[in-house]
């Protein structure tokens, strides 16, 4: 009698020599195993989305404005094109969006950002499940899994157009492959490797194009599997060619966004010390005469403020002390296990952060520590993936020790932690989470003042070109709904700089926001303007809406049509 397909697959990995632990019930998840933990993610994302969508929390970052303004301005401008797509902000998520905030709509309710980071959550879980399956028994995997998956914080970013659900995603299958790379490097399965080594290089590619810390994980698995193929040269010689490509497609991703920023911001390290860096913002943001943050240029206060960040957004309360003591422990047990040793992978973004911290001019500020407020809370979900692999890896070998020593304690563990992981998840949602509520902080003074100006918009005649800076406040063209070529913005070279020498010539209408580049072009250029109206809003400067007298419309900026 025929076996069936999950005996016959479960069959297949036991008679795997690349899989160990097989004792311990550690291997590869089969499909069938697989599926359930599927099916949970798209759940709870869609649960997530319904409860963030109706209470209006995905446009609360502006950063996820902005995220969806680059998005649409690619194929929605004055001059469309790559040069849209600026040169801070690295380009996949804009590229995953563009299609979809095309439709004005989407873009106004934000859901064009939503939809793919959603589709990132569930990747992101099922190869959580899949890594951990890797690493411990399946009871212990599903709980690792229910330990992230279930992060409030991760449930809300998931429902918003920010990077951190697609790089987790990244960061969690680029890891996985590598440890079935290595596994199978040892096991001499050379066309595994081979197909492996092209998977892991488009994945680092991805994770290039997503965020900069994707640069570091991409270069250290680059530098694991050299090192493995390294101690086996046969494996290596067989699949030199795969190697190649893998480093070629490693190097080229950083070196082609270099080349991007020379070509159109004439600085190859514009994302570095440009106008809209880490560096330009922190300088901008900074009172007169202030003090740096604390953290600059002192690693142990960086060190401090990021695992405290990750505490936070991981678990509720102070048990986050807990969770990363347990996470550190499991850590050093596993690398004890030589075949668990890949999974560090997951551990990079924490001296990433802790360098950015100290020396590249990024802050983070969380309640708990000084100055108690909010600030890129949402850097500590990087290391949510290794919290909730090495937390789990821990408790799971207590329980392998407490099964022979204590076994009315191994029975008890993974219940009780099953409903901490629960109590947890209530406890971050009833108490807001950290995420969220830096989200709901910042949104305070950013979303009434953009709304007001918005509604001045609107009153305006249908097809009205308007001179405006974009950068900051995009959000208030978001909300009126008109397409971004009706403006004149920044994203466009030529128009904007010739329309900042004449405003009342080159715009019906003129819109500038205390100490941007249109309030200087006003001040030094008022001709032909006749002020229609100041907007102030506290937290914010104020906005002047200026009417042109002498502008006459130009055919060739006319908008194309009203029905994007």
């Amino acid at each position: 009698m025929e076996r069936p397909a999950g005996a016959r697959a479960l069959a297949r990995t036991r008679s795997a020599p690349w899989v160990e632990n097989l004792a311990e019930g550690v291997r590869p998840a089969t499909r069938e195993e697989t599926f359930p933990v599927a099916l949970a993610a798209v759940v709870a994302g869609f649960v997530a989305f319904v409860v963030c969508y109706t209470r209006g929390y995905i446009l609360l970052y502006g950063d996820a404005v902005a995220h969806l303004g680059i998005a649409r301005r690619i194929l929605d401008s004055r001059n469309p094109g790559l040069a849209q797509l600026g040169g801070v902000w690295l380009p996949l998520p804009h590229l995953l969006m563009m299609p979809l905030v095309q439709n004005i709509e989407w873009w106004q309710t934000g859901l064009a950002g939503a939809w793919p980071s959603l589709a990132c959550y569930i990747l992101s879980v099922i190869g959580m499940f899949r890594l951990t399956r890797r690493l411990i028994a399946p009871a212990w995997a599903l709980v690792a899994t229910m330990f992230f998956g279930l992060n409030p914080n991760l449930l809300y970013l998931t429902t918003t157009a920010m990077t951190e659900p697609l790089f987790l995603a990244e960061l969690i299958w680029l890891t996985l492959l590598t440890m079935e790379c290595v596994a199978a490097i040892r096991a001499a399965r050379n066309r595994r490797v081979a197909v492996r080594l092209v998977l892991i290089a488009l994945v680092i590619v991805a994770a290039v194009f997503t965020r900069y810390d994707g640069w570091i994980v991409g270069a250290a698995a680059w530098c694991v599997l050299t090192w493995e193929l390294s101690q086996n040269r046969e494996v290596w010689r067989q699949v030199r060619p795969s190697f190649v490509l893998f480093t070629v497609l490693t190097v080229a991703g950083p070196l082609s966004w270099l080349a991007y920023n020379q070509h159109f911001m004439h600085d190859a390290l514009d994302f570095m010390r440009g106008p809209y860096s880490a560096a330009a913002i922190e300088k901008k943001t900074s009172p007169p005469g202030s003090r740096h943050y604390r953290g600059w240029h002192n690693p142990a206060w960086a060190v401090l403020f990021y695992t405290r960040t990750a505490q936070v957004d991981a678990a509720v309360w102070e048990t986050g002390f807990a969770v990363m003591a347990a996470a550190l422990g499991g850590l050093v047990l596993a690398w004890r296990r030589k075949a668990e040793r890949a999974a560090a992978l997951l551990w990079v973004p924490l001296p990433f952060y802790v360098y950015s911290i100290a020396y590249g001019s990024v802050p983070i500020f969380i309640p708990q520590l000084w100055p108690h407020s909010y600030y890129n809370a949402r850097y500590g979900m990087a290391l949510l993936p290794a919290l909730a692999v090495f937390l789990m890896f821990a408790l799971w070998r207590l329980d392998e020790r407490w099964k022979t020593s204590l076994p009315m304690g191994s029975r008890l563990l993974q219940p009780v932690m099953i409903l901490l992981v629960a109590l947890s998840t209530i406890g971050m949602m009833y108490r807001i989470p950290a995420v969220l509520k830096e989200g709901q902080v910042n949104a305070t003074t950013r979303v009434p003042f953009e709304a007001a100006i918005a509604r001045e918009i609107k009153t305006f005649p249908a097809g009205s070109t308007i001179l405006m800076f974009n950068s900051e406040h995009i959000g208030a063209i978001q909300q009126a709904g008109i397409p971004l070529h009706q403006t004149l913005n920044e994203g466009d070279y030529d128009s904007w700089t010739a329309a900042l020498k004449a405003p009342a010539s080159h715009a019906a209408y003129v819109i500038s926001i205390a100490g941007d580049p249109v309030a200087k072009a006003v001040a030094e250029h008022p001709q032909g303007l006749t002020e229609l109206t100041v907007l102030c809003t506290s937290g914010q400067g104020c906005a002047r809406v200026y009417k042109s007298d002498v502008y006459r419309s130009n055919a060739s900026y006319a908008p194309a049509s009203s029905a994007h």
